[in-house]
C-alpha cells in the first residue's frame, strides 16, 4: 500500500489510516487508489472481522484534493475519478459483510464527509466539524451521501446542508444524528479503536445480517423487508455464533464468538 494510506491487521481489526496530513488527507490520485485498495482488501481478508477508518493529523478528509483537480478539467473525462475512485470506495465500506468504524479525528469535508458516513458507525472528536463542500466548489454531490445523508437525517436538513454547504460542529452533528459517539479529542483514538476492537470480537456473522437488511430496507417495502428478514434471521439463528450465545447466556458466561 502506498504511504497516503496506511493498512495494518491486529487480532481481527483492519485499523486504514489516512496518512496525508500536511495536505489535511486531501484525496489525490494515489491516496484514492490506496484506500480503495486497503478497504477491498480488508473486504476479502477472512482474518478481518472489523475494520476502523481514521487519520492523521488534524483533518479527517477534506475531499477531493484540488491543486491535482483542477490540472485534469480540460480533459475530456475530468471527473471519471468518481467512478473509478470514489464509487468503489463507498462500495467497499458498505458492501462488506463486516462493520466498519469511522474514527473522524478532525474535519470531514466534501468525500471525506461521505466515507465517514458510509461507515457502520461513527466515533467523533468533540473538535471536528463536518461539510458537505459539493455546491460551494459547483459540483453535485459523490461518495454516496446523497443517499446517506438524507436517509440520517431526513431530506430537508440534508437539502439544507447540501444546498447551503456550512461547517456542522461535532456537537450539532451529534444532536442531528450523525454521530455515533462524540469524545474529547484526546480520547479519539483510544475509543475508536475500543469501538472497533468490540466490533471484531462481537458476533460478526449477525453484524453482517444486521448491515444487509438495513440497506435492504432502505430500499424496498415493508413486506418485502420482512422476507429479507426472514431470510436472514434463519441464517443468523443456524450460526455457530447464535449457539455460543445461547449456551453463554443459559451459563452466565460470557460469549467468545468465532465468525461462523
Amino acid at each position: 500500500m502506498a504511504d497516503t494510506v496506511l493498512y495494518e491487521v491486529s487480532d481481527g481489526l483492519a485499523t486504514v489510516t489516512l496518512n496525508r496530513p500536511d495536505a489535511m488527507n486531501a484525496m489525490n490520485t494515489e491516496a484514492k487508489v490506496a484506500l480503495r485498495d486497503a478497504l477491498e482488501a480488508a473486504g476479502a481478508d477472512p482474518a478481518v472481522r472489523a475494520v476502523l477508518l481514521t487519520a492523521t493529523g488534524r483533518a479527517f478528509c477534506v475531499g477531493q484534493d484540488l491543486k491535482e483537480h483542477v490540472q485534469s478539467l480540460t480533459g475530456e473525462d475530468a471527473m471519471r475519478t468518481v467512478r473509478e475512485h470514489y464509487n468503489p470506495i463507498v462500495r467497499a465500506i458498505t458492501g462488506m459483510a463486516k462493520p466498519v468504524v469511522a474514527g473522524v479525528n478532525g474535519v470531514a469535508a466534501g468525500a471525506g464527509f461521505g466515507f465517514a458516513l458510509a461507515a457502520d458507525y461513527r466515533v467523533v472528536a468533540d473538535t471536528a466539524s463536518f461539510n458537505t463542500s459539493f455546491a460551494g466548489v459547483a459540483l453535485s454531490a459523490d461518495s454516496g451521501i446523497s443517499w446517506t445523508l438524507p436517509r440520517l437525517i431526513g431530506p430537508g436538513r440534508a437539502a439544507d446542508l447540501m444546498l447551503f454547504p456550512r461547517s456542522l460542529s461535532a456537537r450539532e452533528a451529534y444532536d442531528l444524528g450523525l454521530v455515533g459517539k462524540l469524545v474529547p479529542a484526546a480520547e479519539l483514538a483510544a475509543e475508536a479503536e475500543r469501538t472497533a476492537r468490540a466490533l471484531a470480537a462481537g458476533p460478526t456473522l449477525a453484524y453482517a445480517s444486521i448491515k444487509e437488511a438495513m440497506a435492504y430496507g432502505a430500499g424496498h417495502s415493508l413486506a418485502q423487508t420482512l422476507e429479507k428478514e426472514d431470510e436472514l434471521q434463519t441464517r443468523a439463528g443456524a450460526s455457530e455464533d447464535h449457539r455460543i450465545a445461547v449456551e453463554a447466556f443459559l451459563a452466565k458466561e460470557k460469549p467468545r464468538y468465532v465468525g461462523r
